[in-house]
């Protein structure tokens, strides 16, 4: 089976997309920021990028998760920033990667309307300068965020299915 990573920068709907996804399937969702360290959190927290190797064991811990549940299929949320990175978590096992993308501004306005997170503002230019979208090699597909939630669930669940 194939686990889901949704994909993109922070405020881009992850977890709202993602966990309805799951929903959908019947399967589980795990969200991103649960594998990072404690440090990785103090470091966004106070306005601090990570550098790649703050990104190591987090992208590691997320791929072992995919390893644990590829066999049933699962959904787990990840910026999955760069190639990189995604390849880390193709390590895992069997992904398709849904890239969830939206203007600047729009992501703007929604970290600044969001509660209860730790990602500031600051760190969207980072984040947008890190982002490589995704190659026609890599498995999935991108969708703009300026979409509703149901809308991009559809589109989204259409195209996984529809995968060659």
């Amino acid at each position: 089976m194939t686990v889901i990573v949704v994909m993109g920068v922070s405020g881009s709907g992850k977890t709202t997309v993602g966990t309805a996804i799951a929903e959908r399937l019947g399967t589980v969702y795990a969200e991103a920021d649960t594998f990072h360290p404690r440090a990785n959190i103090e470091k966004m927290t106070a306005g601090i990028p990570l550098t790649d190797e703050d990104r190591a064991p987090w992208l590691a811990a997320i791929a072992s998760w995919i390893g644990k549940h590829h066999e049933n299929g699962a959904v787990v949320s990840s910026s999955a920033l760069k190639r990189r990175y995604r390849d880390v978590l193709r390590g895992g096992g069997d992904v398709w990667f849904l890239h969830l993308h939206g203007s600047r501004d729009l992501l703007a306005e929604r970290m600044k309307t969001r509660t209860g997170h730790f990602m500031p503002v600051s760190l969207l230019d980072s984040q947008l300068a890190d982002l490589e979208p995704l190659e026609a090699d890599e498995p999935g597909a991108t969708f703009d965020i300026s979409l509703s939630p149901a809308d991009l669930v559809e589109s989204a669940l259409k195209a996984f299915q529809e995968r060659a």
